[in-house]
């Protein structure tokens, strides 16, 4: 690989450009999806076991590692202007959520509801706090692990895509989970006493999801530069 064909992005045209449309709008959707479901189902939490460490984590983390997945593909097939926007797109929705839950909260259940007024207040009561940690949180992390994915891919001059995947998730992550747990517990959802465990068992479950999802990242890079006859780090101008 030479270093112009690194630096140059592809242009495509006629199919190859719809098909690549088409799979930059299926990234962002899986993006947004996953975003919106962690807001929404994070104040469950459960307890994994896995090689003899125990991790007790919010049900939100299930989908959240997703999102990095899909930033770091968006970002080295199609650029870091469009992975930003999908971050912003995330935000947007975000927004939207919240807005749509905070109404129906204020919307009085009739009487033959399944659901009453309680039960979706104990759910979703205090989304708009936790939503605007988590929120603050997610701009935070995703912008890190975009520009830190950059960083290192201009680095290494579009190799070792190993090396940028986890050297940009990690950090984010760690940066993610320190955020929003600080600003639950600053707003009373959780207890300042759960803030070490929850902080150390979020780093270790991140920053082991990372590793397990690099094969994804490769196989994901490795089928799209087949698909669009791209170089080692080339990215496509869509």
């Amino acid at each position: 690989m030479t270093d112009s064909s690194f630096a140059t992005p592809k242009v495509l045209s006629g199919r190859d450009k719809d098909a690549a449309t088409a799979g930059f709008l299926v990234l962002a959707g899986l993006f947004i999806a996953s975003l919106v479901t962690c807001n929404l189902v994070f104040r469950k939490f459960f307890q994994w076991d896995f090689g003899g460490m125990t991790f007790e984590q919010s049900v939100g983390l299930l989908p959240y590692p997703l999102t990095f997945l899909v930033t770091d593909l968006i970002s080295e097939i199609y650029g870091r202007r469009k992975a930003n926007l999908v971050v912003l797109s995330g935000l947007a929705a975000s927004i939207m959520t919240l807005g749509v839950v905070t109404l129906a909260g204020a919307a009085e259940a009739t009487s033959w509801s399944p659901v009453t007024n309680a039960e979706f207040d104990h759910v979703f009561g205090q989304t708009a706090l936790a939503v605007g940690a988590s929120m603050a949180a997610y701009l935070l992390a995703q912008f890190i692990d975009v520009r830190i994915f950059h960083f290192w891919k201009h680095l290494t001059q579009g190799r070792h895509l190993w090396l940028r995947n986890n050297l940009s998730t990690i950090p984010s992550q760690v940066v993610d989970t320190a955020t929003v747990l600080v600003l639950l517990c600053a707003v009373g959802e959780i207890g300042w006493d759960r803030l070490g465990a929850l902080l150390l068992n979020g780093i270790a479950f991140k920053a082991l999801v990372a590793a397990l999802d690099t094969p994804l990242v490769y196989f994901g890079v490795g089928w799209m530069r087949r698909r669009f006859d791209l170089s080692e780090g080339q990215e496509i101008a869509l």
